[in-house]
């Protein structure tokens, strides 16, 4: 039997390394980086060799699953989506289009047929009821670049590879290889900043692993960050240090006094960084030939995360670093979907129950369980999940379980039964990652490079199964027909991307001549060079300038000023992240959480000692939702008067068929976070900052 050997990029995280995976058959031999792709430069993480695992894991489905009581039995592909189309149609007929609600999870971004194709039947509920895992993590970084730039995606990415000094809020690249910042191995490009003079300096309520290898670190308060940026923002207005941009800004003098009242003195006080500490950051920043402010996770996912996110541009914009090398700049991607899409909306209708402003089309995610159990017109009914499992990731998950539990209908496309599709009443399992080509539509936007790369299925598509994207036409084609709709003629997603790829920046027009054919004759990439100054020619705003004090942003500093500091003797949870985890999906392989457990709750020795706890005990925490039981371990890595638990963990539930996963220990974080606690502007999950107490068990 002959071997073959593959090049393909890992899917598992935003990093998008490049691999070499060697087959016998269907047989997997090896999985190793990619020497020569042309972004990741050989390296890879220890998830990529789990696709194997993936692969040939028993518990992933491979046909259709139907429940019947307490059984799951195999259905046939046209059965099922006849069933579908049958129960969505009667659902709507009775209760209207409202009634059926979609919520699409975080692997729907790292699968391009998911991308292009689950529109064509989801956009026949035309339902005002779509959530997504957006509003989970990162929906202050759309909104602000909606209002200030025109357009949602428009995200302004750090230059690392040029910067020389780099502020971190919240974010731990060590561990997420890069979040909203494709950046494959980061920690190298990172010690790259230090080995040329620059520095890196990180504020997290934890020592993070990012953290460990940085110049400094800052402990601040959850849920304090916008504190600490204003006092930044202070010092460089009272002190001169703003400096000059070539970008066409409005609203420059209304920020200006608008930050006025915020001095670095109370600022100080409501954050834990001293007023002093917080001068010299902001004078060795403004310093800097080139320097660069990242916000990520910790900063979106707080009560004021959309202000925080405002106001980390702002830093970049006063400080000359917005759209300038070093600093913070926007891809020119080869797909560009900042051309070929909208900018996005906001608010243009609320959440039924608790009024939350609509973004893109979906709905906060904090808003899903009650908008299932409030009665009345618009309650939702009926549930169609696309890779999602938002009973683990998405605030008071015992809540949306019992949600679930009562729902007329709910439809899953997934490979598992896990936390959240057990409730469905038919799961649709689309072919493995391995078996179907791939092509990052979303994270190549994202990338401190601009890269791009298509790569062909390693595996042959069994007999029998089908991809997502042919899924959503069987199921498009059946409600349809049903529904007397006719639907407009599709195409292949590689026949989408060929068109993408031939009308963008880098297709016919232009030099490059790229197109899918030519990406096929590259298997390792392409380096469409370094990212440069475009922020000019991309905006979308109608003035065509950048607005750096939209209405929005500043009515929610008189929130932020009025708003209570938590008291000291509160204890506040955080969440942490992990190389071999990717929130609630990557655990049913041995692989990756093999070794010494990671899902216990952080504690700071002085906050055991206060409450008569020890190290290795097992505790109870408790928040205004509910209460976890979990092992706590003494810990230095946080401050006094933070807590810290990682997400995605506690499988161990009834019908969960996930053997591995289910084995291992930990507790649900999202059992503790709270659907009321949020971003009130966004309506962002506040997963981060969330009160809670500790007892022992």
């Amino acid at each position: 039997m002959s071997k073959t050997l593959h090049h393909r990029a890992c899917h598992l995280c935003e990093a998008i390394c490049g691999l070499t995976i060697e087959t016998e058959e269907q047989r997997i031999l090896s999985i190793k980086g990619d020497a020569q792709d042309s972004f990741s430069r050989g390296h890879i993480c220890p998830k990529a060799v789990a696709l194997q695992d993936i692969q040939h894991d028993p518990d992933r489905l491979r046909q259709p699953m139907r429940r019947v009581g307490s059984e799951w039995q195999p259905i046939g592909w046209d059965e099922a989506f006849e069933l579908v189309a049958a129960r969505l149609a009667d659902i709507r007929e009775r209760h209207g289009s409202d009634a059926v609600a979609v919520y699409q999870g975080n692997p729907s971004v790292h699968n391009y047929g998911l991308m292009t194709h689950s529109n064509y039947f989801l956009g026949l509920l035309k339902t005002h009821n779509r959530y997504s895992a957006t509003s989970v993590d990162q929906l202050p970084h759309h909104l602000v670049s909606l209002q200030m730039f025109g357009h949602g995606l428009l995200i302004p990415i750090p230059d690392i590879d040029h910067t020389d000094f780099m502020l971190i809020l919240g974010g731990n690249p060590l561990a997420s290889n890069g979040s909203i910042m494709t950046v494959p191995d980061v920690e190298k490009r990172l010690k790259a900043i230090q080995a040329r003079g620059g520095k890196l300096v990180v504020v997290d309520p934890r020592r993070s692993e990012t953290a460990a290898i940085a110049d400094q670190h800052l402990f601040i308060r959850p849920g304090q960050d916008a504190a600490l940026l204003l006092g930044i923002l202070d010092t460089l207005f009272r002190e001169g240090l703003t400096r000059a941009t070539h970008l066409p800004v409005d609203g420059l003098e209304e920020v200006c006094a608008a930050l006025q009242p915020f001095t670095v003195e109370a600022m100080a006080a409501r954050c834990g960084v001293s007023a002093d500490v917080i001068r010299q950051l902001a004078r060795d920043f403004a310093a800097a030939d080139k320097a660069v402010c990242y916000g990520r996770m910790g900063v979106s996912t707080q009560r004021f995360g959309t202000l925080c996110q405002w106001l980390v541009q702002l830093i970049n914009l006063l400080t000359g670093n917005l759209d300038r090398v070093g600093g913070a700049l926007c891809t020119s991607p080869a797909l560009d979907l900042v051309a070929s899409t909208s900018g996005g909306a906001f608010n243009r209708w609320q959440s039924r129950v608790s009024g939350l402003p609509e973004y893109g089309g979906e709905l906060p995610v904090a808003a899903l369980a009650e908008e299932m159990l409030s009665e009345g017109d618009g309650q939702i009914r009926a549930l169609v999940t696309v890779a999602g499992n938002p009973v683990l990731s998405t605030p008071n998950g015992r809540r949306l379980e019992q949600a679930l539990d009562g729902l007329e209908f709910m439809l899953s496309i997934d490979l598992y039964i896990n936390e959240t599709t057990r409730y469905a009443d038919l799961i649709l399992p689309p072919t493995a990652p391995l078996e179907h080509d791939h092509y990052d539509t979303t994270f190549n936007v994202f990338a401190v490079r601009n890269v791009t790369r298509f790569n062909e299925a390693v595996l042959p598509k069994p007999t029998g199964a089908l991809h997502d994207w042919e899924i959503f036409v069987g199921l498009a084609r059946a409600y349809a027909t049903r529904a007397g709709i006719e639907l407009k003629p599709t195409v292949a997603p590689e026949q989408m991307i060929d068109m993408g790829l031939r009308f963008g920046p880098y297709g016919d027009a232009s030099e490059h001549k790229l197109s899918l054919a030519r990406l096929r004759e590259h298997p390792h990439g392409l380096d469409l060079g370094a990212l440069r100054p475009n922020l000019t020619g991309r905006l979308k705003t109608a003035s065509r300038t950048v607005l750096a004090a939209p209405p929005l942003f500043l009515a929610d500093l008189q929130r932020f000023a009025a708003a209570a500091a938590p008291s000291a003797d509160q204890l506040l949870l955080i969440g942490r992240r992990h190389v071999r985890s990717n929130n609630s999906w990557m655990h049913n392989y041995h692989r990756l959480v093999k070794g010494k457990p990671r899902y216990q709750l952080l504690m700071h020795p002085e906050d055991l000692s206060r409450r008569g706890l020890v190290d290795g005990q097992r505790v109870r925490v408790r928040s205004r939702v509910g209460s976890i039981e979990v092992e706590v371990a003494a810990s230095e890595e946080v401050m006094a008067g933070v807590v810290s638990l990682p997400h995605g963990w506690g499988h161990a539930r009834p019908g969960v068929q996930l053997a591995i996963a289910s084995e291992q220990g930990g507790a649900s974080a999202n059992d503790l976070t709270d659907e009321r606690y949020l971003d009130a502007l966004s309506g962002n999950a506040a997963l981060n900052g969330v009160p809670v107490e500790v007892e022992a068990a």
